[in-house]
């Protein structure tokens, strides 16, 4: 795509790029991880991965047959 285009072209499409991102609202760092670590505590005790999934609601789990080659 940039072969065929000019180099002025170029510069238009990342000035265009560089205006969209000065205009995207910035938070700090510290903000986001505090936020990010009360979203995952939030819904710890729910999240299937830590706790785990009861077996009979696991359909992965049990004697349900299995392929045998011959």
């Amino acid at each position: 795509m940039a072969r065929d285009m000019s180099d002025k072209e170029i510069l238009k499409m990342e000035l265009d790029q560089l205006k969209k991102e000065v205009s995207t609202p910035r938070t700090a760092v510290a903000a986001n991880c505090a936020e990010t670590i009360a979203f995952v505590e939030e819904r710890l005790p729910n999240d299937p991965l830590i706790k785990g999934v009861p077996d009979e609601k696991n359909p992965y789990k049990g004697d349900k047959g299995g392929c045998i080659i011959t």
